[in-house]
């Protein structure tokens, strides 16, 4: 039962490093620091100090720079390689002496899991962007990354919940940009005068 846990930890946090690569790194690296949970090595060097401040600098140049318009394109972009490659980590990481499963499956479902969550949030971006001319990109900004810190806290305490709301928000997420594609096809179709 305990790999299951473990494994449930890893992809809750590989799921929310598919939204902000640093705050669930920077969560576990803390959360390691202060001897609430055992990294398995050589991942126990994200609670080393200099680590935590390197990662730290790096979540605030996030933060700042996804909550601009122009910038968040450059966050994005480079996302598609760091979010995923931090999601693997992040799975590893989160399996200590328990790892049961062969790595290479852990890492890969983290890969998956946060490439895959950082994809839609990056395909729905330009959505909102264009539906608000920008102006909705700092709120939708600030939810994913107040979504990532909850779920990465949720992963280290209660991880079969952050496996569940990982699921709900993946359908929500489904539902969400399902519509406003709808919309923007409708608008496009009517500025192009098909509609």
């Amino acid at each position: 039962m305990e790999w299951i846990i473990a494994l449930a930890t890893g992809l809750g946090l590989a799921t929310a490093s598919g939204l902000n690569a640093y705050l669930p790194l920077l969560t576990i690296g803390i959360f390691a620091r202060l001897g609430m949970i055992q990294l398995a090595e050589p991942f126990d060097l994200l609670s080393n100090v200099f680590v935590l401040l390197v990662i730290a600098v790096l979540a605030v140049l996030d933060f700042a720079g996804d909550k601009v318009p122009a910038v968040d394109s450059f966050f994005h972009a480079a996302g598609m390689v760091i979010n995923p490659i931090a999601g693997a980590i992040l799975a590893l990481a989160s399996q200590g002496d328990l790892a049961t499963v062969s790595p290479i499956l852990v890492g890969a479902a983290g890969l998956i899991a946060a490439g895959s969550t950082h994809a839609a949030r990056a395909s729905v971006r330009p959505v909102v962007t264009a539906a608000t001319g920008g102006t909705g990109n700092p709120i939708i900004s600030a939810i994913e990354d107040a979504t990532a810190l909850v779920l990465s806290l949720l992963a280290i305490l209660a991880p079969i919940l952050a496996v569940v709301l990982a699921i709900v928000l993946a359908f929500v997420a489904y539902r969400v940009f399902r519509r406003a594609a709808k919309i923007w096809r409708k608008e496009d179709a009517v500025a192009n005068g098909k509609g």
